[in-house]
């Protein structure tokens, strides 16, 4: 058997999937063969596998340390939300249907079989399984039928690691607390407490560290400072969110209600002379050097919200002058319409956005796969990155045709151009810009536009990026951990 270890959090945000990936780093560096698992994972941001199955990012970002390809079986359950109170509930990677969350509550135990099987086709893979937990694992309304947490522990017989956050205040009563309301048999389960997101001297903390020793019962495995990495964190709570400063080349991207798969934009972010902005209305929307208009998992609803609040005309006269780029759910926004006859969304026809000579028609199927090429001959201020290679995915409801010009004829596009200056772009797929240079194209040409000049420092293909960050992770992880206690962890797993 696989030997495994679980991260959980005393909250959502706590910084458990970095840990995870993290820890899954360092096993692939010490020689083992190891991958991450999550049973289910609450998410706007998903994957498609090369078969063509959905999952969670996080568990994608855990494979990318470990040095794997993902696999559906390291998420088997995964939750899109729709609205405040449902989500799509999707196994295996494929779509079970829609659920309120009283509905889903009351159903998920007869998922216990899928993810059973999903942890022994990743058993019989790996010599390391890094698990991950969710939210909390003292909720006491969900313990009953908790299949994330120390539910998930008792079935795969996991010892377990849990984090606190101190960058939030109240670390010493968040661990202490989640201890006294964990069973006794759950809080033999717990082998080590980990203080995460640390900014400043370490020795300060030893009184406390004496005291959740003393008090909780269970040593402390270490102290993780606050790090600078630029790697996918939860969408729920994500502080991309919260940036407000501009660089000298300052991309906005909308935030609606219901925004996904914005990792589209994260290798933006490694450019020290970028900044990406996330916005809600106008006063913040300003004038940036270029707009995105991101996935959403219900695009009819966050088409309507944009129109209401007026970031619709504000989008529509910035693209007289900026480039404006849709992505998936964005896309189809910025056609002539939407119609949605099966009720896929929320029913009837839409008028889009007319800014793409595009049609969307709403689908109940979702269309789901990897895909790779070149992007065709543009025009406009992004006519740079014609030619330019991808590798990326399509996952969406419906489809969408041209209606006029000669791109009418063509069955496949990956990208759509259209507007007074051909600044306007929409395509489907995500992870567009991560490969070779084309990122650092877009940003270059948008400097020349403003009349500036920057190096090409920084406009390194994405994925080598994130390959060092792993590293950086990994070392810090080592230096901070008390990596020899959860050697041992490991060792004393799942005695036969």
């Amino acid at each position: 058997m696989a030997k495994v270890i679980m991260v959980q959090g005393t909250m959502s945000n706590a910084g458990k999937s970095l840990l995870a990936a993290g820890l899954c780093r360092i096993f692939k560096q010490d020689g083992y063969r190891t991958a991450p698992f999550k049973s289910q994972n609450m998410a706007l941001n998903s994957y498609i596998t090369a078969e063509g199955l959905e999952m969670g990012r996080a568990q994608v970002m855990q494979a990318e340390a470990a040095g794997i390809e993902p696999m559906v079986c390291m998420n088997p359950i995964l939750l899109k939300p729709t609205n405040h109170t449902g989500s799509q509930v999707i196994v295996n990677g494929e779509v079970l249907g829609n659920m309120s969350a009283r509905d889903y509550f009351a159903y998920k135990t007869r998922l216990i079989p899928d993810i059973k099987k999903a942890f022994r086709k990743l058993e019989a893979y790996a010599d390391i399984i890094v698990i991950e937990g969710a939210g909390s694992p003292a909720e006491i309304n969900l313990k009953q039928t908790d299949i994330v947490n120390m539910g998930l522990a008792e079935m795969v017989d996991a010892p377990v690691l849990l984090v606190g956050d101190i960058d939030r205040g109240g670390v010493f009563a968040q661990l202490l607390g989640t201890l006294m309301l964990l069973t006794d048999r759950e809080r033999e389960r717990v082998r080590g407490l980990i203080i995460n997101k640390f900014r400043g001297d370490k020795s300060i903390l030893d009184p406390g560290i004496d005291m959740l020793r003393e008090k909780g019962g269970v040593p402390v495995t270490g102290v993780v400072p606050y790090m600078e990495l630029s790697l996918e964190d939860e969408d729920s709570l994500t502080e991309r969110f919260d940036r407000r400063s501009r660089g000298l080349i300052d991309i906005a991207v909308i935030r609606y209600p219901r925004i996904s798969n914005f990792t589209d934009f994260n290798v933006f972010e490694q450019m020290p002379e970028v900044t990406v902005r996330y916005v809600t209305s106008i006063s913040e929307l300003q004038h940036p050097d270029l707009l995105f208009l991101p996935g959403s998992k219900n695009t009819m609803g966050d088409l309507k919200w944009m129109r209401q609040n007026g970031l619709e005309a504000a989008v529509k006269k910035l693209a007289e002058d900026i480039p404006v780029f849709g992505i998936c759910g964005g896309y189809q926004m910025l056609g002539e319409r939407i119609t949605d006859s099966d009720g896929v969304e929320e029913g009837g026809s839409l008028r889009g956005m007319e800014l793409l000579p595009v049609s969307t028609v709403l689908e109940r199927e979702k269309q789901r796969r990897q895909v790779e090429g070149t992007i065709g001959q543009l025009g406009g201020i992004l006519q740079d990155i014609s030619g330019a290679p991808f590798q990326g995915y399509e996952i969406h409801m419906g489809r969408t045709a041209v209606t006029e010009g000669e791109a009418a004829a063509e069955e496949e596009q990956s990208v759509v151009t259209a507007g007074a200056h051909q600044n306007v772009y929409g395509s489907y797929v995500h992870g567009l810009f991560d490969r070779g240079s084309t990122a650092g194209a877009i940003v270059q040409a948008l400097a020349r536009k403003k009349g500036i000049a920057l190096e090409d420092g920084g406009m390194e293909d994405y994925r080598t990026f994130k390959e060092r960050q792993y590293d950086q992770l990994a070392d810090t992880l080592r230096r901070y951990l008390d990596m020899e206690e959860i050697y041992g962890m490991l060792r004393e797993a799942r005695l036969e």
